[in-house]
């Protein structure tokens, strides 16, 4: 492998992000052990969270938006744009992919709080422009030209920024994510539905941001893509969304469910319908999701990228310290049918049975420890 300065000065930076990352992990580990004290990460605030239920989906995103008016317009003071990310899996399957009613309804709730530039920009898992048309979004487009609305494929603006992930052989190798949700001028807004998934139990607006950034070749390219490197192995790949979350979510805006019809079953692209006709918004993408999955039913000790983020300080995800507005829970709630290979899915949670030999202890007190 050949590495040019830049590369290689990245590649450095990336040595030393793992290694401050490997101290935290030890400080964690000897916090267990007497006589060792190390201090805990302050405590996360309580989180506002709308859930709305409706027979209206596009009226349902604007009024969840609008329960959180206050939270938002904090956030959104002082920024120069709005980028609304759909989340666009399948470029030809609505259920797979974020509705236009849905981005009506946001739109809606922009129209008279925000002047700038509104841009809908996506890396779609196929050719992000097909999915456009497929979906109505050009007509959209030209429909609200009052809100300066344009639509972007983020794939073949070929602007990034990076993040270091974890290969198979758990090597650091660098990410490309789209400079668009990097920008700290622009309020990014996560339009994301209530999916099952096929490989982390669930995807909502976190996954969202995450697997949608990373970005691949266009038609015509010599095939690349940096989505690929998210899917190396069960335990990385959690780990992996917890790194890119963490290199996001300082530009995340609001979180936004539109869960009129969820997928349950084979998803992210194939599932089956059902009808919850929800909306949830939240300027807390974590605790926004962790609600997603108490309406789908589904154990959030399973979802080990969202688990970590609220370990991690990302959000909120202890559902006694999320204020929940609007419905109940428990009045929306159903239970999603997982994925056919769930258990499999599930490994990620039980002990490492093959990796490399240990080579002495980072421990204290271990008397093995070569010092």
């Amino acid at each position: 492998m050949s590495l040019s300065r830049r590369g290689f000065v990245q590649l450095a930076g990336s040595s030393l992000l793992l290694q401050s990352q490997l101290l935290k992990a030890e400080r964690s580990l000897r916090s267990g052990i007497p006589g060792v004290q190390v201090p805990a990460p302050g405590p996360m605030g309580t989180a506002k969270v709308a859930l709305v239920h409706g027979e209206d989906r596009r009226k349902n995103v604007r009024v969840s938006l609008e329960t959180i008016d206050a939270e938002i317009r904090a956030e959104l003071r002082g920024r120069k744009s709005v980028l609304i990310k759909p989340n666009n899996v399948s470029t030809e399957n609505q259920l797979a992919a974020t509705h236009l009613d849905a981005l009506e309804g946001i739109l809606d709730y922009l129209e008279p709080r925000f002047h700038g530039p509104v841009v809908i920009a996506e890396s779609s898992a196929g050719d992000t422009l097909e999915g456009f048309e497929h979906f109505g979004y050009n007509r959209l487009a030209s429909e609200r030209r009052a809100q300066k609305l344009s639509l972007a494929d983020l794939n073949r603006e070929a602007k990034f920024g990076t993040v270091e992930v974890l290969d198979a052989d758990l090597h650091i190798t660098p990410v490309r994510l789209a400079a668009r949700v990097l920008d700290p001028e622009t309020f990014v807004i996560s339009s994301a539905m209530l999916k099952t998934h096929n490989t982390v139990v669930a995807t909502m607006t976190v996954k969202n941001m995450v697997l949608g950034s990373p970005l691949h070749s266009v038609p015509g390219e010599l095939f690349w893509s940096d989505k690929r490197k998210y899917h190396v192995g069960i335990r990385q790949t959690h780990y992996n969304m917890l790194v890119t979350a963490q290199r996001l979510q300082p530009h995340w805006g609001v979180a936004l469910i539109d869960g009129f019809d969820g997928m349950e079953g084979n998803g992210p692209g194939n599932g089956t319908p059902v009808a919850s006709h929800v909306a949830i918004a939240s300027t807390d993408f974590i605790a926004a999701d962790r609600v997603g999955l108490e309406v789908m039913g589904i154990d959030p000790d399973w979802v080990g990228y969202l688990a970590y983020c609220g370990q991690a300080g990302l959000g909120q995800y202890d559902l006694t310290k999320i204020q929940v507005e609007g419905a109940s829970i428990a009045s929306v709630a159903k239970k999603y049918q997982l994925h056919p290979q769930i258990q499999k899915e599930l490994e990620w949670m039980g002990p490492l049975q093959k990796g490399s030999p240990t080579m002495g202890s980072l421990l204290l007190g271990d008397e093995t420890y070569p010092g």
